[in-house]
């Protein structure tokens, strides 16, 4: 039976959504909006532990599983990003690990923001196209995956969103997959998704170069830590190395 059968037929979707300590929470909070309200749907929130997980702007997230007891043949696997937090993951075993069972089962492996580097760096993006937020998007190409500057990438069973913002994008794309398109839309009526930023697109092509070299400023330092984490995980995909789990 097919995804979209078994979706008509109300067979439960599992969709299992990674949190980690300072995590971006929006990158994560407005995928769950959608996949909360997807008919039969049952959200995961898992970490290693069931202990509260402090995101990027102080406040914190319950866990309602862990990486162990969470299903482990999911609809949907997903991971958020941050502006930093990211990085320490890309080289600790146990999460990768979990990615990569997880991953290797799922029906749809997917991200927003600087999760889709942590996806790469368990090697699920080999050989697919991806996107990430514009600072480090790049990266994605030291672990083999293929850099797509676009909101929201499909390649097959991988689905990645951009900077932040572009989870909600991200979230009624991946609704419609796993629905259907007339739901989605319905969907994105009620949750009166309209964006109308008040200074103009929010992207490096529509942004004067005073506007970009003062953000690129702010992000540069972490923009570096990423560039070394991506490539110290592009070398152990190639050599075959697990990384050490990070405390």
């Amino acid at each position: 039976m097919s995804k979209e059968a078994s979706m008509q037929a109300g067979a439960p979707t599992d969709i299992v959504m990674l949190i980690y300590p300072g995590m971006t929470a929006l990158d994560m909070v407005a995928p769950q909006l959608v996949f909360s309200n997807l008919p039969k749907a049952r959200v995961h929130l898992v970490w290693k532990n069931l202990e509260a997980v402090a995101c990027d702007t102080g406040f914190a997230i319950l866990p309602t599983a862990t990486l162990a007891d969470c299903p482990q043949r999911p609809t949907v696997l997903f991971v958020p990003g941050s502006r930093g937090a990211t990085w320490a993951l890309m080289r600790d075993g146990e999460v990768l690990d979990f990615l990569r069972r997880c991953g290797a089962a799922a029906d749809w492996v997917s991200s927003v923001c600087t999760g889709s580097l942590l996806l790469a760096a368990a090697g699920l993006l080999q050989g697919y196209c991806a996107t990430s937020h514009w600072g480090v998007r790049e990266l994605l190409a030291e672990m083999g995956a293929t850099p797509c500057d676009a909101r929201v990438v499909e390649d097959r069973n991988r689905l990645t969103g951009g900077g932040v913002t572009a989870g909600m994008d991200f979230a009624l794309t991946l609704a419609a997959r796993l629905y259907d398109e007339p739901f989605a839309r319905i969907l994105q009526l009620l949750i009166e998704y309209d964006p109308q930023p008040p200074f103009g697109p929010g992207h490096p092509q529509h942004v004067d170069a005073a506007v970009l070299q003062s953000a690129s400023a702010l992000y540069g330092e972490e923009v570096a830590l990423a560039a070394h984490a991506a490539r110290a995980a592009g070398q152990a995909l190639i050599s075959g190395e697990s990384p050490r789990s990070a405390n």
